[in-house]
């Protein structure tokens, strides 16, 4: 394989593409393996973001104070640097909204005709959202943001319900980011204990009908959690659990809750024992006879070792990198490196990036709409507004952490190649592309290097303006595949 092939398939298929100036966020094998001994880069700082704990006192902030919360984030994100047009395009953005809320009154109570005004949680999770784009934008570690976006998917919670609103960032950067080249356990365990996903399972109102509060009430366990770790976050749906096992856990996990809004420390984890289900439990042929919170820490422990485990994270790494249906030899290895290295997650990602199964020419993965969304934006440099990058994902279909349900959103490129799907991205492609002036034509050769075609290109060429040069280039097989 040539240099410029390498280059180009490490930035494409590994990041989020060549940027319009033909630099490569991505140089190489060799670099790639590089932002795996820094996962530091993947942490987000800054005075704008505020800790999962801290959000969730939000259920009852008062909007004046919000209001100059927003105000305060605005002004950090222009005194970071880098994104300056973009943190005052932001800020902006949450200071007109804010001033918007406070006109129109109470949510509901709007006059006909009038906007809906957002709430307090949905004025926290736009800031979240832009500097998660901004984040990828960056290009800083490209292979370990796309990384973060995996393990995000595989580990989901969505905002559509309303009450993760102002908790769908924290939990992203405290679950994942801080684990995305560590240990699958420690990410697994973070992900479990975090308010975020014991709200949106509902672990959080799981009651142990044998527990101290069950005997009081007519109210038993919710079976969502346990559920869900056995089929999406660990074994899959073929791991040879049984429904007895989903209950025994479900029961294992009761007590497992967070301190609310008014509580001495709104957010953090806590063990509720009045919930708890008392006795043994049986889970994957295993007693576990530990009393309290460690009975579900054993079973976790346990469930990220478990071969089927291993086995299921190594199909979905292969097939969200490398193809819907992977090479057997890959999956193979990368099942081989989880289990090698008791699910070393930074050991697992370098088996992926020095197979050379992983370095096929042929681009057959179809970017999804945020990855095609990132893409273009770096490609043509043109940034919209915060608020804007959120609505083009929302029609694109991706909407960041609004995923349809717990198996996150799909990935493979049938589920992305519906007629309406691809409609929907020639709009987004011709609507983006419609204040470009420059060179489409020179533009495709630094974005797409050695995989241009010279189909593509004289498709450029013969365009009649240059915004429909660039909607032909963000269209062209050889950008829409990695």
């Amino acid at each position: 394989m040539s240099g410029s092939m390498e280059r180009f398939l490490a930035s494409h298929r590994f990041g989020f593409g060549m940027a319009g100036d033909g630099r490569a966020p991505v140089e190489g094998r060799a670099h790639l393996e590089a932002q795996l001994a820094q996962p530091q880069l993947a942490i987000m700082r800054g005075q704008h973001l505020t800790a999962g704990d801290g959000l969730v006192r939000y259920t009852d902030v008062k909007r004046e104070r919000l209001q100059a919360a927003l105000a305060a984030t605005a002004r950090a994100r222009q005194q970071e640097g880098g994104g300056m047009q973009q943190a005052q395009a932001g800020g902006e953005m949450q200071q007109g909204q804010a001033e918007g809320d406070m006109q129109q009154g109470q949510a509901g109570g709007a006059q006909p005709g009038m906007q809906r005004r957002p709430g307090p949680h949905q004025l926290i999770l736009m800031p979240e959202m832009d500097a998660r784009v901004q984040q990828a934008l960056a290009g800083e570690a490209d292979f370990l943001e796309r990384l973060v976006v995996f393990w995000a998917n595989h580990f989901t919670i969505s905002v559509k319900g309303g009450r993760l609103l102002s908790i769908a960032g924290p939990y992203e950067r405290e679950a994942i980011r801080a684990n995305v080249a560590g240990r699958f356990r420690d990410m697994l365990l973070a992900v479990t204990r975090h308010p975020a996903m014991l709200q949106y399972l509902d672990n959080a109102r799981s009651i142990g009908p044998n527990s101290r509060i069950g005997r009081r009430r007519d109210q038993g366990i919710n079976e969502n959690h346990a559920r869900e770790i056995l089929e999406l976050h660990t074994l899959g749906v073929d791991g040879g659990y049984t429904q007895a096992d989903v209950t025994n856990f479900a029961l294992a996990l009761t007590g497992w809750d967070f301190v609310g809004p008014r509580g001495d420390q709104p957010g953090a984890f806590r063990f509720n024992p009045n919930r708890h289900e008392p006795g043994p439990r049986q889970v994957m042929g295993k007693v576990y006879a530990q009393e309290g919170e460690d009975q579900a820490a054993a079973i976790l422990e346990d469930l990220a070792r478990h071969p089927a485990t291993a086995r299921h994270i190594a199909r979905k790494l292969a097939a969200h990198f490398v193809a819907d249906t992977p090479p057997p030899s890959l999956v193979a290895k990368l099942e081989q490196s989880f289990r090698r290295s008791g699910g070393d997650l930074g050991e697992i990602a370098r088996t992926l990036v020095r197979a050379e199964e992983s370095w096929t020419p042929q681009l057959t993965k179809l970017r999804t709409p945020y990855e095609f969304m990132i893409a273009a934006v770096r490609t043509s440099g043109d940034q919209p507004s915060p608020r804007r990058m959120n609505q083009m994902l929302t029609n694109l279909g991706q909407g960041v952490w609004q995923a349809p349900s717990p198996a996150g959103y799909p990935d493979r490129s049938e589920d992305w190649l519906a007629p309406d799907a691809i409609k929907t991205r020639t709009d987004f492609a011709i609507e983006f592309a419609s204040g470009y002036t420059g060179d489409a034509a020179d533009l495709a050769r630094q974005v797409l290097g050695p995989a241009l075609t010279d189909e593509t290109l004289t498709a450029i060429r013969r365009a009649e303006s240059s915004r429909q040069g660039l909607a032909i280039l963000l269209m062209s097989p050889e950008f829409q595949r990695r």
